[in-house]
């Protein structure tokens, strides 16, 4: 049986960035014009008035500060509050698909070989854009690959769920090289008219190739990879093909996502502490030796807390990458950007954490070292 190494990485950013002020304006400019349409409703009890929002309280809830969008347009316009992003005929290759695509030529031509040893692709995202035909074999299409391709979806986890089962079938002589990749449009199922979740999510694309490690040049050894999942409603959207199905009509207000943040916080943070202590332990790892850890970009606090459990002290900036700063949360993408964007400064022998956690609830960790 070979080992498996992560090759290379990519990423896409779309081209529109949405700063927190740009967005808490259109947002106070709606719950200024609700609260005068209710003006009765309200003073009567009947209504409940909105709050406004300001960036101070984003930055502090979350420690985001702007995202990246697909469209900007959409999300300005306080009669909108939603990207626009219109429909593509069958022909044409789909949004997400064209967004997988662009990381995945950026992992390529850091590969440098020829992408015909890639056997396998895997798109493994959080919000799929439609149930089939997959969006991975899409992108095989796109890129001119053979092998075979799937879609995968662990929510903000599939990343790291990707790259288990990728590496399993390099491991296990299924394939040369699996081409994993994480598009995420997150902005079309985040309801920005809600001011506790309104300003969580972004736009963004990556890519992972893992490859069989007799032919891997440079890279990372996967030291070994460990998944968990344990169900919980506290992170939740129930958008799907059932829903026109439902004799009593669609409720509107759970077809986003929802969550239930300070719960989340309370059970995922010792839930993935405890998950990358046992698992370092287990492969003979020190955590309090790991360089740096790419955690899952959901929110500063969460990461704070997670790393300075493992370590056992307060986290540096070099040991804890933050990128949710200038991206937001990017779902399954978000560990990935931290760690496409981190790890140029690793000598041989040195070794990082790769780990996601998100709806389920679901966690990931990928313990890896630089070849």
């Amino acid at each position: 049986m070979t080992d498996a190494v992560i090759a290379a990485t990519g990423l896409y950013t779309p081209p529109n960035s949405l700063s927190n002020e740009e967005l808490v304006q259109t947002f106070n400019a709606y719950v200024e014009r609700f609260n005068a349409a209710n003006a009765d409703a309200i003073a009567a009890g009947e209504v409940a008035a909105l709050t406004p929002s300001s960036a101070e309280f984003i930055e502090k809830a979350s420690g985001i500060k702007s995202r990246f969008v697909v469209d900007k347009t959409g999300l300005v316009d306080p009669e909108r509050m939603a990207p626009n992003i219109p429909e593509r005929p069958n022909e044409e290759i789909s949004v997400l698909a064209e967004m997988a695509v662009a990381a995945a030529k950026d992992a390529i031509a850091s590969w440098g070989k020829d992408p015909g040893r890639i056997d396998a692709v895997i798109c493994a995202a959080s919000n799929m854009q439609r149930a089939y035909p997959a969006m991975a074999i899409e992108v095989q299409q796109a890129l001119g690959l053979g092998g075979f391709a799937f879609d995968m979806n662990v929510a903000c986890s599939s990343a790291t769920f990707g790259i288990k089962t990728a590496a399993d079938f390099v491991t296990g002589g299924g394939a040369r090289a699996v081409l994993m990749v994480n598009p995420e449009i997150c902005s079309g199922h985040l309801n920005f008219r809600d001011r506790d979740s309104h300003f969580i999510f972004g736009d963004v694309a990556t890519a992972v190739i893992v490859e069989r490690a007799e032919d891997a040049t440079g890279g990372w050894d996967i030291l070994g990879t460990r998944l968990k999942t344990q169900f919980s409603n506290n992170i939740r959207n129930n958008f799907g093909f059932l829903n026109r199905a439902a004799p009593e009509g669609i409720r509107a207000v759970d077809k986003l996502f929802v969550q239930e943040g300070r719960k989340v916080f309370r059970e995922v943070v010792p839930l993935v502490s405890d998950m990358i202590v046992e698992h370092a332990a287990d492969l003979g790892i020190d955590p309090r030796g790991l360089k740096r850890m790419w955690l899952h970009q959901a929110n500063i606090n969460m990461n704070v807390m997670i790393g300075k459990r493992v370590l056992g002290r307060d986290p540096t900036p070099e040991e804890n990458v933050i990128i949710l700063d200038e991206y937001a949360n990017t779902s399954s993408a978000g560990s990935i950007i931290a760690f496409h964007k981190a790890n140029d400064d690793f000598s041989p022998g040195e070794t990082g954490l790769i780990c996601s956690f998100g709806a389920g609830y679901s966690a990931g960790t990928v313990f890896v070292r630089k070849r």
